[in-house]
């Protein structure tokens, strides 16, 4: 990973570049997903994720461009497990031309760091079981499958 890595929370200044990579990550699951939208499918609302305390979206920048991002969120946790928080990962892209330098793990890194700041030790994302690599690349993190959702359409 270069040297030039400017890793900072986002703004909303950064909404443009941010729905873009929205609708990047929307594309790349399409395939994995019948159900989207055709048209401006959106995954997040990006300006509660920006101002939210318990959210910390994360940019990186390289030459002042915006070129990957993450986050996490502090979400109260199911009645049946032991602990009462846990840390949703979420929204991770990186642009193709800088894949492959382990952006995506450091983005993970930095977003448990400031969730173990906030006392949290528990993880969970989404990811469409279809998506090999990066089911792959989490595993590489130390995350594992926990449940399999499952859906039917009449």
């Amino acid at each position: 990973m270069g040297i030039n890595m400017i890793f900072r929370v986002a703004t909303l200044e950064d909404l443009f570049r941010l729905e873009q990579f929205e609708q990047a990550v929307v594309e790349a699951e399409r395939p994995f997903n019948d159900a989207l939208k055709a048209q401006q499918a959106r995954y997040y609302d990006l300006p509660f994720l920006i101002a939210d305390s318990q959210t910390y979206l994360l940019v990186v920048e390289h030459q002042a461009t915006i070129i990957a991002t993450g986050y996490v969120q502090i979400r109260t946790s199911k009645q049946s497990v032991l602990h009462e928080k846990y840390g949703y990962l979420g929204f991770m892209y990186v642009v193709p031309e800088h894949r492959g330098k382990g952006l995506n793990k450091a983005v993970i890194e930095h977003l448990i760091d400031w969730s173990k700041s906030k006392g949290i030790c528990d993880f969970y994302l989404d990811v469409y079981s279809e998506n090999v690599s990066a089911i792959k690349a989490y595993e590489k993190l130390g995350l594992r499958s926990s449940l399999v959702e499952m859906k039917l359409h009449l």
